[in-house]
This record gives C-alpha cells, sequence and structure tokens, in this order.
C-alpha cells in the first residue's frame, strides 16, 4: 500500500498559501512563481482527494478541511525544523508563532514589532489574530496573547497589560455630553466580548443602567468605526485602543472620568521551560515593552 504522506514541498507550499491566504504571497516568499505555487497546492489536493482552498479573484481562503489540516501541518515543519536545527546548527531564519487578540494586535504590537524585529533579524516572525476563545482553540502556535480569564486558553503565562474605559465619540457628539447622564442621549456601542463595559461604568458613576440604548459590535476596532461615523458613544479601552482611538478622531466625552477594567490581556503557552530561543526572545521584549505602554 502506497503512503498518504504528501511531499514535504508541497505541505511548505500549502503552509504559505493558508498562513498569507495568497498564492502571489506565498510565492513571494518561497521564491517561486505564483503558477508553481497554485500548481504544488493542486498537486496536493489531489493526492488528498479533496480541496484545501476557495479560489477567489485575488486571494484564497481555507476549507473547513484545510483549516482543520493546517495546525498538524505548521507543528510537523516546526518540528522538523527545531530537530534538523537541533542536529545540525542554527538556521538562517527562526520561524514564530505568534496569534493575538485584535485590539492588542492593533493598538499595542503593531507600534514595537519593527524594533523587535530590528534587534532580533534572525527571528522569521508570522502573527496571526483573534477575537474569540474559539479562534484560540486547535491553534498551533508558540505563543498566544488572550484578553480575560487565561486559564481558558493555556497552563502557563504572564499578565501584560490591564485597561482604562472611559467614555468617547467625534468631537461634535462629546461637546454635547457634559455630564455622566447626557451620555443617555446618544446610542452606546458595546463590545460584546468584554466583561467590563457600559454597566461597569454606570455602576462607577451610580446611574441607572436601563435607560441606555445599546448598539452590540463584536470587536473594539469596528465599534470605534461606528462611533466615528456617528453612530453613538463608544468606551476607550486604553493604553490598546488609544492607536484606533486617534484615527478614528474620538475624543473624550467627559474628560477626568474613567474606570479601572476587570480583566487583562495575557501572554500564554504551554510551558516556560519548553520555549523555544525566538519564544524566548520575543517573551523577554514583550514583557518590557508591555510595562513601557502601561506606564505611558
Amino acid at each position: 500500500m502506497s503512503s498518504r504522506i504528501p511531499s514535504l514541498n508541497w505541505l511548505r507550499v500549502f503552509e504559505a498559501a493558508a498562513r498569507t491566504e495568497s498564492f502571489a504571497r506565498a510565492a513571494t516568499q518561497l521564491n517561486m512563481s505564483a503558477a508553481a505555487v497554485s500548481q504544488q497546492v493542486r498537486a496536493l489536493e489531489t493526492r488528498l482527494g479533496t480541496p484545501l482552498f476557495h479560489r477567489h479573484a485575488h486571494a484564497v481562503t481555507l476549507t473547513e478541511t484545510g483549516r482543520a489540516y493546517l495546525p498538524s501541518v505548521q507543528q510537523s515543519l516546526l518540528m522538523l525544523e527545531t530537530a534538523t536545527t537541533g542536529l545540525f546548527g542554527e538556521t538562517r531564519e527562526q520561524r514564530l508563532y505568534v496569534q493575538s487578540v485584535l485590539l492588542f494586535a492593533h493598538g499595542v504590537l503593531a507600534g514595537g514589532l519593527p524594533a523587535f524585529q530590528q534587534a532580533h533579524p534572525q527571528v522569521n516572525l508570522s502573527m496571526s489574530t483573534g477575537n474569540l476563545v474559539s479562534d484560540f482553540a486547535n491553534r498551533f502556535t508558540d505563543l498566544q496573547i488572550v484578553f480575560g480569564n487565561p486559564t481558558l486558553y493555556g497552563t502557563e503565562g504572564d499578565e501584560l497589560l490591564t485597561e482604562r474605559l472611559y467614555p468617547v465619540a467625534p468631537s461634535e457628539i462629546a461637546a454635547q455630553i457634559r455630564q455622566p447622564q447626557d451620555l443617555f442621549n446618544f446610542p452606546l456601542i458595546e463590545v460584546s466580548t468584554h466583561r467590563a463595559s457600559w454597566p461597569h461604568l454606570f455602576e462607577t458613576l451610580r446611574l441607572p443602567p436601563g435607560r441606555a440604548r445599546y448598539f452590540f459590535a463584536d470587536n473594539s476596532l469596528m465599534a470605534a468605526e461606528l462611533s466615528a461615523s456617528g453612530g453613538g458613544v463608544v468606551l476607550a479601552r486604553a493604553p490598546a485602543s488609544d492607536r484606533i482611538m486617534t484615527l478614528s478622531g474620538l475624543v473624550p466625552c467627559l474628560p477626568g472620568i474613567e474606570v479601572a477594567g476587570q480583566e487583562a490581556y495575557h501572554l500564554i503557552y504551554p510551558s516556560r521551560a519548553a520555549l523555544r530561543p525566538p519564544a524566548r526572545a520575543f517573551r523577554d521584549w514583550l514583557l518590557d515593552y508591555s510595562a513601557a505602554v502601561q506606564t505611558r
């Protein structure tokens, strides 16, 4: 009976195409043509007897089967790379897989990663984002940056950043909010994935939450854009939200009024002792960088 294990080169091409969601970007990373990437992915699909990608005009997305297959392929390639490095010396680049909750990636990591890459040019960083607990399940990564209860995600970790909450809106709306009760004159945009939100602020301000009219969004970036478009008032979640609030042109509605959040961002991993060298370097850098962001 012939083996169903596919060609290693096919798997490398599949992993790059799945990670970048583009045959063209995968081709650039692998120093191949896009046509060659497409051909090798098609050969892998033929061998496995099932499609791994949905083809679109300018991108590709994984099928359910492809999405289920990717973590095993990434882990297998990484294990092979690690074993080769351990036995035969350092490779030119060390792959590092990091997954982060969206707001932290946008508002915190984006500003610091160039400095990390400059300090560690040998690390080939692969970043992905998620927003829900389910987004972080069954994904192979070296490190994950999550928000909320860290025990839902991993076995070991470090607290990175807490948050401060205060209402923000476009300046023309903020100017109409002179006292806390004025908040009820506008729709309040709620991020449904956060435990500390408008009711938490109302409790601190001793306001009756029953007067509020809510509009629900599933992430803070969407909430900020909705507010910027005149959709209502949103809660800033400083310091992680500072960048998106500035880009969206939102300003504090009640300067000086803010409350501490009830949850924090955490870096998690299965075992600190088992972290590979690039993951240890990233952890050390991130702890220092997050501490600096917290004190801004």
